[in-house]
This record gives C-alpha cells, structure tokens and sequence, in this order.
C-alpha cells in the first residue's frame, strides 16, 4: 500500500484479499482473522467508521 499525501492517493495490491477502511484523510488496512475464518464489523458513528471490531473462533 503506498500512499501520496501530497495528492492525497493511495494505492493498494488488487491482487490481494484485503479490508480497508479510510478515517480522517488515511486509508487503514483492517486485520484478517488469524485462522482465515471470522468476520469484522465496522460501526459507524456521525456518518464515519469510529470502531472496528475482528471475531473468529477455532475449529
């Protein structure tokens, strides 16, 4: 992920699965659960993304 502030672009893999989210002019790469099974929900608070949270369980 590569980011330009000056233009205020950025860049990320297509090629790789991935989470985004963007707060405040940053753009923020959300963590995958560490089994490869979970889910992240993402709550919103005055029309922006305020928390995010990561759950997975173990099989």
């Amino acid at each position: 992920m590569a980011t330009r502030d000056e233009d205020m672009i950025a860049e990320v893999d297509l090629m790789k699965d991935a989470v985004y989210r963007v707060m405040n002019g940053r753009l923020q790469k959300l963590d995958s659960p560490p089994t490869g099974f979970g889910k992240q929900v993402i709550t919103w608070q005055d029309n922006k993304p305020s928390v995010w949270e990561l759950s997975y369980t173990g099989k």
